[in-house]
């Protein structure tokens, strides 16, 4: 059987997770109360959520949901074989650039050698799920974890990369002060082992969640 932190959270992980952070945080204590009933939504197509990924990298929030919605349009639906069929003038009409098409073209042919779904990594840890993901080309590591906090939904997964928790870390414990990742590390040690859930917090009281996972 795979260990706690291969689970995906569960209503009741989410539940002791919250009660855990209110005790051991001030800022989770008070920002637990204001999201009750709430928690983090995965999503079901690793595929999709990968290209996301790859759509968002480099692009403001704003410019990179218009291209995933004109992405969808194009594709009609978000699968390794609608990206392998996208050709270069549907991806120019778009505006996918041409070095993000190569890299979802490449990640689609592997999704479609070797397909997958969330049991495929139930037995895999998280740092070589991230191994595995970054071994393909265009994934970085933000993507990785995006992939294993919204996806497989893992416990403790700490973004450190992402700009829009740093920027919270900033706000609720400094004061808007500039953090280093080394102050996010430090302030993370009182989330474990659910820093997935003190993120999810952070980003939703800054209306900031990754990959438009708050949009419809």
């Amino acid at each position: 059987m795979p260990g706690i932190s291969n689970k995906p959270l569960s209503a009741e992980d989410w539940a002791v997770a919250c009660k855990h952070l209110a005790r051991k945080d001030r800022v989770m204590r008070r920002l637990t109360p204001l999201y009750a009933g709430e928690m983090l939504r995965r999503e079901a197509d690793g595929f999709a959520l990968l290209v996301r990924s790859v759509v968002w990298q480099q692009l403001s929030d704003h410019s990179a949901r218009q291209l995933w919605k004109r992405l969808v349009a194009a594709l009609g639906s978000a699968s390794p074989k609608a990206m392998l069929a996208l050709t270069d003038e549907a991806a120019k009409a778009i505006r996918l650039p041409q070095r993000k098409l190569g890299y979802l073209r490449d990640l689609a042919a592997w999704f479609v050698q070797e397909p997958k779904d969330a049991l495929s990594w139930v037995h895999v840890d998280d740092d070589a799920v991230i191994e595995q993901l970054m071994a393909q080309r265009g994934l970085a590591r933000w993507g990785a974890e995006m992939f294993l906090l919204f996806h497989l939904g893992r416990p403790n997964v700490l973004a450190i990369d992402d700009a829009a928790l740093l920027q919270g870390i900033s706000d609720h414990y400094f004061s808007g002060e500039a953090v280093s990742r080394s102050d996010a590390r430090e302030v993370a040690q009182a989330w474990q082992p659910w820093a997935s859930v003190a993120a999810w917090l952070i980003w939703r009281s800054q209306n900031a969640m990754p990959l438009g996972q708050d949009a419809d």
